[in-house]
């Protein structure tokens, strides 16, 4: 332990890098309430999507890496703000027309539209909950509705009343003209509809710990702030929760950094310490814009799950943080065979370079060794060529390539030849077009045949791969990328496919063969 200790003290890893931070914000000893305290935060007004767990699985990447470093205890916290008023109807939600009907109010005042719940938050919340579950996420959730009103919040509440002005101060030169006339770091609920209100606060008294307000028939009203009869405006209300839990560590995307500046200067003005905080870029859709959870735009939760394993999605979400990065079905197959090559070589790797490998990080130091003879790719390639959608099928052909492989003694594989399957059917075959190969094309093709046909049986895959250089490099193509392309198109119907010596070794020279003669015989 000494030793890895010594080492992730040292490592330029993000997630160590992140922890060292933590371990200087405290000096190293136990903070006065006994834990360091890690916070992430969910908005419940749409579906959670690979957003909100991006967050989550990069949070417990550090949390571990802390614990690493330290034998102080930690805490992670997932927090939903499930007490903000629904501002508009999501677009992938069914019964949008009942949504509509309670605009304004509390996500978890507002009717659940799928039935299945008390309220729209209380839906989110628990799907959010369950895929955490699913991926065996320690942590703890925490709902604002709940935190406001069981008086969790009420010390930090009086607090935020006590410097109101002060507060106000720091935040209306950010607003617009219009928005300042009308902003309060307060959002009461009006008594009489539940509708989270925006309206200015007209007197405040702290001794009592009450706002005065005009509710929506603009009529005085006087409440108390703590009890959750108020809600606090969404950059205070970060701060809020930050003075409220005593927060250590949050990070963010880079959309909220202005938000992240003027919240880490209430949290001062209420007498602490903001976080450490990392900036995150965001996830971008297939059009290059940023996703969104209420347009439905990127990949859901479950849909990665539906064509690959969980692990290929914390591989991605480890990479990079800080860079901007497309979101989208077409990541996955690198993703998944990415994830596996990183397995495959963890052990061989120096320990220091251990400690810097995804492996290491996602599996909490103890990544495992899954035999994976064949690549997504070129299963997924296999399934493109020969058209074959049968799993049994589709064993046979890896049975060939590796006679002691079944889908009992290799699990991953049985799994990733499921995945294949179902992207294939999703998301090849509807655009997959063969097209008629040019006549240096056919002729590497026809040259390809011979030399495929004179290999011995056993011949391997890179025995193979040099037999397709060695064609296209007779019939005059000087860049061979445009050579492989072609094959790709012709016999796969698809501008991208795998290392063909490796496709070839596992879905047969003979069946390869084929492949070439059927396209040569469309000319």
């Amino acid at each position: 332990m000494n030793d890895v200790r010594s080492l992730a003290g040292e490592s330029d890893a993000w997630p160590f890098v992140e922890a060292r931070r933590i371990l200087d914000r405290i000096g190293g000893a136990v903070p006065a309430k006994g834990h360091v305290l890690l916070e992430t935060g969910y908005g419940p007004s749409g579906l959670p999507h690979i957003g909100t767990f991006a967050e989550v699985a990069r949070t417990t990447m550090i949390l571990r890496a802390f614990r690493m470093l330290s034998d102080v205890p930690a805490r992670l916290v997932c927090f939903s703000d499930d007490m903000d008023g629904l501002r508009k109807v999501p677009d992938n939600v069914p019964n949008r027309e009942l949504l509509a009907q309670h605009l304004g109010k509390p996500l978890t005042v507002v009717p659940d539209p799928f039935g299945t719940h008390p309220s729209f938050g209380q839906h989110n919340n628990a799907r959010l909950r369950a895929f955490l579950d699913r991926f065996g996420f320690e942590y703890e959730f925490l709902s604002a509705t709940e935190c406001y009103r069981s008086g969790r919040f009420d010390a930090a509440l009086l607090e935020v009343l006590r410097h109101l002005d002060r507060i106000r101060d720091v935040v209306l030169p950010t607003l617009g003209e219009e928005r300042r006339r009308t902003y309060s770091p307060f959002l009461p609920i009006d008594p009489k509809t539940g509708i989270v209100l925006q309206v200015p606060v007209l007197a405040h008294d702290v001794e009592a710990g009450t706002i005065t307000f005009e509710d929506g028939d603009g009529e005085r009203q006087t409440v108390e702030v703590t009890g959750g009869r108020v809600k606090c405006q969404w950059k205070v209300d970060w701060a809020l929760r930050w003075h409220a839990l005593d927060v250590d560590y949050e990070m963010s995307g880079k959309d909220l950094m202005e938000s992240v500046t003027l919240s880490s200067a209430i949290r001062r003005i209420l007498g602490g310490r903001p976080p450490e905080s990392l900036t995150y870029e965001l996830f971008l859709d297939q059009k290059g814009e940023r996703i969104s959870k209420s347009k439905g735009n990127g990949l859901t939760i479950e849909e990665w799950l539906d064509y690959a394993n969980p692990e290929s999605l914390s591989w991605y979400m480890y990479q990079s943080p800080r860079r901007a990065k497309r979101l989208y079905f077409d990541v996955i197959p690198r993703a998944v065979d990415d994830y596996y090559a990183e397995l495959a070589k963890f052990p061989q790797l120096e320990p220091a370079k251990q400690l810097e490998s995804p492996a290491f990080h996602i599996h909490g130091g103890a990544p495992p060794h899954p035999d994976v003879p064949v690549t997504f790719s070129v299963l997924l390639n296999m399934v493109s060529g020969a058209h074959v959608t049968d799993k049994e099928r589709l064993w046979g052909f890896v049975r060939r390539y590796r006679p002691d492989a079944t889908p009992e003694n290799h699990p991953d594989l049985d799994r990733l030849i499921g995945y294949a399957v179902r992207y294939y059917l999703d998301f090849v075959a509807p655009h997959q077009v063969f097209r008629t190969p040019t006549e240096q094309e056919a002729a590497g093709m026809t040259r390809l045949i011979e030399r495929l046909r004179a290999l011995p049986a056993t011949a391997d895959p890179e025995t193979i791969q040099y037999e397709f250089y060695e064609a296209g490099k007779e019939v005059g193509f000087t860049n061979l990328r445009e050579w492989f392309q072609a094959l790709y198109e012709c016999l796969l119907g698809h501008p991208q496919g795998p290392r063909m010596g490796s496709f070839a070794a596992v879905y047969g020279v003979d069946e390869t063969i084929d492949l070439l003669e059927r396209a040569v015989a469309r000319r």
